[in-house]
């Protein structure tokens, strides 16, 4: 085997696709999580009223890539403030600490600059949630990208020791840059996060991993 074909067969056996099955994901408290069909794709739907955090069974991620679809928007009676957060969460621990990308689609084209730019969000639970980064390092770890609610998203995460990358729909370039995140150089699991007042969809999770 040459060293190309062993380079795609190295990479073929670190892939895995992961089918979104209610008992799939281990969730904790009230939430709400059901297989669902949104806009012709077979999908998890998640609800809750609060921040939720649903650990994808059987996965411990380092480094590599993580790719899902996500479709989110604010739920029926949601909270004025409620965007339609909704992202994926990795090296998580326990208790609950992770390093998370999410969305905040009701943004994407809000008739104000300032929220457009609060798009994007990296957070590092708990000790660095969104409001202490946005505070003390203002438009540095959130960022502007085009977003509809209630659409089929596609967000990659790539992954490296301490730094990780953004990128949204069919974009070839990041839309949000952490060259140093919180929690450093860890591993655990995989979640699927959403906000408070949020009902969400996620189909094709990926993971693609590597050394």
């Amino acid at each position: 085997m040459n060293r190309i074909a062993w380079v795609l067969f190295a990479l073929g056996l670190n892939a895995q696709s992961i089918a979104l099955r209610p008992d799939a994901v281990e969730v904790r408290g009230g939430q709400k999580l059901e297989a669902s069909t949104y806009k012709g794709r077979e999908a998890l739907r998640f609800v809750d009223r609060g921040e939720s955090l649903g650990l994808v069974k059987g996965t411990d991620f380092h480094n590599g890539t993580l790719e899902v679809d996500i479709a989110a928007e604010p739920a029926k009676g949601a909270i004025e403030g409620a965007r339609g957060f909704a992202g994926l969460a990795f090296r998580v621990t326990e208790p609950p600490h992770y390093e998370a990308f999410y969305l905040r689609p009701t943004n994407g084209r809000a008739d104000d600059q300032l929220r457009r730019n609060h798009s994007t969000q990296y957070i590092s639970e708990p000790e660095w949630p969104w409001e202490r980064l946005r505070k003390e390092t203002p438009g540095v770890y959130e960022s502007y990208v085009d977003l509809v609610p209630g659409e089929w998203t596609h967000v990659k995460i790539v992954v490296k020791g301490a730094r990780a990358e953004l990128y949204v729909g069919s974009a070839t370039q990041p839309v949000l840059i952490v060259t140093q995140m919180k929690k450093g150089d860890t591993h655990g699991p995989i979640g699927l996060w959403i906000g408070v007042g949020t009902d969400a969809y996620f189909a094709n999770l990926k993971i693609q991993k590597e050394n």
